[in-house]
């Protein structure tokens, strides 16, 4: 059994048609065929049922499919592991986050993290399925939030704790006081990101468990409309507090919500079984170092 037999194989799984992954493969379907015939004859059993001009896979080829999925994981870790130590400065990263927590962890990390590492190329993507993405091979690292029940191969690593405050314009009555019960937000004009937005989501539930109702917010896509928003009066809205003391806006308070503390625990993931390079490694420990330090500067500025 060779590795191109297994690869011949695995397109037409994919395809289901095997004229269509011969052009994919840019080989001959004669050829094609004839692999997986070789294929069949060496385990001794049909891996594809013919049935007309259709195909569908065999108990034996559902369980050569799932075998080779583990020996292509296997395949593409020794590569990258090798292709690593040939250049232990350079490389790629592709790390998936939350949508808007690039302006809170990502913005200024990585130009420092380039500055520090010009040779690695990485890429940041902002998505609703991090999570998703981290197990299926399609990201590198993942920051989100805690899964309930994370899949085995998948490590789970702490980065913080993120409460959710009211940030008001500092003018305004409320942001004279250091707390506000949660269902005084049923009073006020919000400014918020969709509901697809995790932070929504969380507000949302927190409504849901006291029975109140955010009455006709409006809705932005993106960080700095928002914030321009809460600045302008025009409303109030609620965000990482991280995020609120990190910035110091001038013109914008943070109020902390009671009964209950909108809250998400935040993590980085990545594959247990997929090789992690030296620049995920480095990746990770700059960005713990830099949520400390964020997390100094909101303590400083608290407290001056």
């Amino acid at each position: 059994m060779e590795l191109r037999q297994l690869e011949y194989f695995a397109a037409v799984c994919r395809e289901m048609h095997f004229s269509r992954a011969a052009e994919q493969l840019c080989t001959t379907q004669s050829n094609l065929s004839q692999q997986i015939k070789f294929l069949e004859n060496e385990l001794g059993l049909p891996l594809f049922d013919r049935i007309g001009k259709r195909i569908a896979l065999t108990e034996a080829g559902s369980i050569l499919l799932e075998q080779s999925r583990h020996i292509f994981e296997r395949v593409d870790y020794a590569k990258r592991a090798i292709s690593d130590l040939k250049r232990m400065e350079g490389g790629r990263l592709d790390i998936g986050i939350l949508p808007g927590d690039g302006d809170l962890l990502f913005d200024a990390l990585l130009i420092d993290f380039h500055r520090a590492y010009p040779k690695l190329s990485i890429s940041v993507t902002e998505t609703m399925e991090v999570y998703e993405q981290v197990l299926s091979g399609a990201r590198d690292l993942g920051v989100t939030t805690v899964p309930s029940k994370p899949d085995e191969r998948v490590a789970v690593i702490p980065l913080f704790h993120e409460e959710f405050a009211l940030a008001i314009r500092s003018d305004h009555q409320l942001a004279k006081s250091n707390t506000m019960p949660f269902e005084q937000l049923r009073e006020l004009k919000l400014v918020m990101f969709g509901p697809e937005h995790q932070m929504t989501k969380v507000i949302q539930s927190c409504c849901d468990a006291k029975g109140i109702a955010i009455d006709n917010p409006i809705v932005t896509s993106t960080l700095s409309t928002l914030l321009s928003l809460v600045e302008q009066g025009v409303g109030a809205s609620i965000l990482p507090r991280l995020l609120l003391d990190y910035m110091d806006h001038p013109h914008i308070s943070a109020v902390k919500l009671l009964h209950p503390t909108p809250s998400q625990e935040i993590c980085i993931l990545y594959r247990t079984d997929k090789f992690m390079g030296q620049a995920a490694k480095l990746f990770m420990q700059e960005l713990q170092a830099f949520v400390d330090r964020v997390k100094q500067h909101a303590e400083r500025s608290l407290g001056s």
